[in-house]
């Protein structure tokens, strides 16, 4: 795209450069921002990328991008540069990222639901590569900058998987409407965010904004008690192809098995192995089957993609001590998250240890939350309970009230005293589970045993 192409787009205006110069690799870091490419000054809530424009030069940006903000011509000066000035830097990227689809002809996958958007969203675009070259959101990076950075850089592929996250209405409505996806998919609907949204209910009609940009099927996880009853009720209006492993479904999983080599179902006469453990990887699996055979993808193709599956760093990650496991998933918490966990933990031989943490973000709805997460701890037959946070004293109180035995349940303030806690243990034959929300840096636990 070059520069005369966006001129007028949100006030665009060039006062310093060369019209036919092109747009190349717009980035908002400074930081990792390289020769030749564009800076974007977004502004943040502490700080104001606009501000930046200087350093951005200084480490190679061609282009910058700005708003509201007094250029400093001495500055500029020193550098062969282009400088843009528009009304504002976000509209400017949103309305950049429609017209960018709007000149696309490829399919556009968008993930979405309460947990797994970035699991699901790996495995999707693990089982695409193996016949197409393909564009997906980098990390987590789920709001509406990191969608439109996503769509802006797409060069050669053939199809785009991007994840959509949200924390109140109408920011799917809007993700949606840009990217105007071909496939969707929603993964489930829990109570993440709850304290934002008031109910699940509100969750459940917050993800489903996704069919407002949506041209083609809706895949959805329909053991999900609210996404199952919005099937029924809705499967004659929409286009819906459903998964799951309870509720018979299009694509159904049957013969769940778990060991240290990863998690084991049938699909019809198939067997599938995935090399990670858990049953919410199972319903990953069931959608990667389901996108696979819109894509006409061969099975054994999906079967050994299965099998070989990268997750990103702190998600149920097995590290083998020389007497006891670590299950590290410590990357972000919610119940539903929590419930699969303590499920595949619950499952183990050795001694079963489940060090938890706070989960964040619940509002009003904290106590409740991690009470009800009490209660799996006496049902997945955990050995040990050690907890982390005012809110996690919920989990041990209510695990004891449901009869876990006393003695073998703890709870601390700081990371630093559960670690001094853990290293006085007899931890041989255990399997230790490890999991809260990122904000309590439980990742500090893993390192230090």
């Amino acid at each position: 795209m070059l520069i005369k192409d966006i001129l007028n787009i949100n006030g665009a205006k060039l006062i310093k450069g060369n019209i036919n110069d092109t747009l190349t690799n717009i980035s908002k870091d400074t930081r990792t921002i390289k020769k030749g490419e564009t800076y974007l000054g977004l502004k943040g809530e502490v700080y104001d990328g606009n501000l930046f424009y200087e350093q951005a030069l200084m480490n190679g940006a061609k282009t910058c991008i700005l708003s509201n903000i007094l250029i400093d011509n001495n500055i500029i000066n020193k550098y062969d540069c282009n400088i843009i000035l528009v009304n504002d830097t976000l509209e400017f990227l949103l309305e950049l990222a429609r017209i960018k689809r709007n000149s696309l002809n490829i399919p556009i996958i968008a993930v979405t639901g309460s947990v797994g958007k970035t699991s699901t969203k790996n495995i999707i675009s693990d089982i695409l590569k193996t016949k197409y070259k393909v564009l997906k959101t980098s990390g987590n990076l789920n709001t509406n900058i990191g969608l439109a950075l996503t769509l802006l850089s797409l060069k050669n592929e053939e199809i785009i998987v991007l994840e959509m996250g949200m924390s109140k209405f109408g920011e799917i409505s809007e993700l949606t409407n840009i990217a105007k996806p071909t496939v969707g998919v929603i993964t489930n609907i829990g109570s993440s965010h709850i304290g934002n949204l008031g109910s699940r209910e509100n969750i459940l009609k917050a993800k489903l904004e996704i069919l407002e940009g949506l041209n083609g099927p809706l895949i959805i996880n329909n053991d999900n008690d609210l996404l199952h009853s919005w099937y029924q009720k809705n499967k004659e209006k929409y286009s819906i192809i459903t998964y799951g492993i309870d509720e018979k479904s299009d694509y159904q999983a049957s013969n769940l098995t778990y060991d240290m080599m990863g998690s084991h179902f049938n699909l019809d006469k198939e067997n599938v192995n995935i090399n990670v453990l858990g049953k919410h990887f199972i319903y990953n699996a069931l959608v990667a089957f389901t996108i696979g055979d819109l894509f006409n993808i061969k099975h054994e193709d999906i079967i050994k993609s299965l099998q070989n599956l990268t997750l990103e760093d702190n998600r149920m990650q097995i590290i083998k001590r020389e007497n006891y496991t670590i299950i590290n998933d410590t990357y972000n918490a919610s119940y539903d998250s929590v419930y699969y966990a303590l499920d595949i933990l619950g499952k183990f031989k050795d001694k079963k240890i489940a060090i938890l943490g706070d989960i964040l973000e619940l509002g009003d709805f904290g106590e409740e939350i991690h009470r009800k997460i009490g209660k799996l701890i006496v049902n997945n037959n955990i050995d040990y309970l050690i907890t982390v946070g005012s809110l996690a004293n919920y989990i041990n109180k209510e695990a004891i009230t449901n009869g876990f035995n006393k003695n073998n349940s703890i709870n601390f303030k700081t990371n630093k005293e559960t670690i001094k806690h853990i290293k006085s243990l007899n931890l041989a034959n255990s399997t230790i589970l490890i999991k809260a929300s990122h904000g309590m840096n439980f990742k500090e636990i893993v390192d230090n045993i």
